[in-house]
């Protein structure tokens, strides 16, 4: 079965265009990058450089430690670690590549400046995300009814006749973004081309049993010492609302030997209660006074206008997250417990 692109003719016409143009790239992804946006920049990673360019994968601040393990992670550099570096590759830079992410304010304050200030650098978007800021690109990708911005990225490769020269390392990528931007495909993979695309990476030589394995078992014992307390001790649930909270401070994560992306997919776990819709997550920055947010809900309950009213945030529909800055963690858990009764009909019906 043929794969349906989606990208449009004009847009194929335009992505080409600057791809071929380009001969310094800097490819960016989101504040606190996951699966999706690190295996789509290092797969357009991937592309350019077997088109010749010269390109950097920049992100704002530290990627998981599980992510570590797909080629290329090792180059990628770190905004918040080295700023010299970063502002001189973004000023070489004839073409950036953004990736995951619509909004300039989701690479943080300081970057998404300095990103919106480049006025002469040609720029790309790529997203999935509802909503993205037009200004941003001078093209711009958006498809929300995506489950990844790699499923994305690889219709786009497909629409401009590159899907030839994706190379292994690249389909790797791509596999890694769309199995954990889907929770493994347990959600938002309803579309028979999402299957269609794992067959053609399948064909590239990958290996997705070892792709899972590298994701889902590269954890510390730590780690789940900290999600048997989490749901032991923290989780607070809601039976008549359908819904739970949890949250950790940061002298919490610290007696457990927290890393970056030790919670990943916890959020989830409170779904697995029979007839629950809706999970929250608020975890203390341990270097900021920030509390970090993550909703995650099911069926017609939206967990991005929850995170857009009550979390300063956004994203998916059933996905989506938030912060609170320079708030105490029982006021963040009053706050989420006002979201929860705001949605009360959504929950209970």
């Amino acid at each position: 079965m043929a794969i349906k692109t989606k990208i449009s003719p004009q847009e194929s016409q335009e992505v080409k265009k600057l791809l071929d143009g380009c001969k310094n790239v800097v490819v960016l992804t989101h504040y606190s990058p996951d699966g999706d946006a690190i295996g789509s920049s290092l797969a357009m990673w991937e592309y350019l450089k077997k088109k010749g360019k010269n390109a950097t994968v920049i992100v704002p601040n530290y990627f998981p430690d599980f992510l570590k393990w797909m080629n290329g992670a090792d180059a990628i550099v770190q905004f918040e670690k080295q700023k010299s570096l970063s502002y001189n590759l973004l000023n070489m830079a004839d073409l950036v590549c953004v990736l995951d992410l619509g909004e300039a304010s989701r690479l943080g304050d300081e970057l998404g400046r300095v990103v919106k200030g480049l006025k002469r650098t040609k720029k790309l978007v790529i997203d999935h995300h509802i909503g993205p800021d037009k200004s941003l690109g001078n093209v711009v990708v958006s498809y929300p009814d995506s489950s990844s911005t790699c499923e994305l990225l690889f219709r786009t490769f497909t629409a401009i006749g590159a899907d030839n020269i994706i190379t292994k390392s690249a389909a790797e990528d791509l596999y890694a973004g769309m199995y954990t931007d889907t929770g493994g495909f347990a959600y938002n993979s309803n579309d028979p081309d999402v299957f269609s695309i794992i067959a053609e990476l399948l064909r590239k030589g990958i290996d997705k049993d070892r792709i899972v394995r590298n994701i889902n078992n590269n954890f510390t014992a730590e780690r789940f010492r900290l999600i048997g307390y989490v749901l032991y001790e923290k989780l607070m649930v809601f039976p008549d609302t359908h819904s739970s909270i949890y949250s950790l401070t940061a002298d919490e994560l610290g007696r457990f030997k927290y890393l970056k992306g030790d919670m990943e997919g916890v959020v989830n776990m409170p779904l697995q209660i029979r007839g629950h819709r809706l999970s929250i997550s608020l975890r203390e920055d341990m270097e900021k006074p920030v509390i970090w947010v993550s909703i995650r809900s099911y069926d017609d309950v939206s967990a991005k206008d929850m995170a857009e009213r009550f979390f300063n945030g956004g994203g998916h529909f059933n996905a989506a997250g938030g912060h609170l800055e320079n708030c105490s963690m029982e006021k963040a858990i009053e706050i989420a417990k006002s979201a929860i009764e705001a949605f009360r009909e959504q929950l209970t019906k």
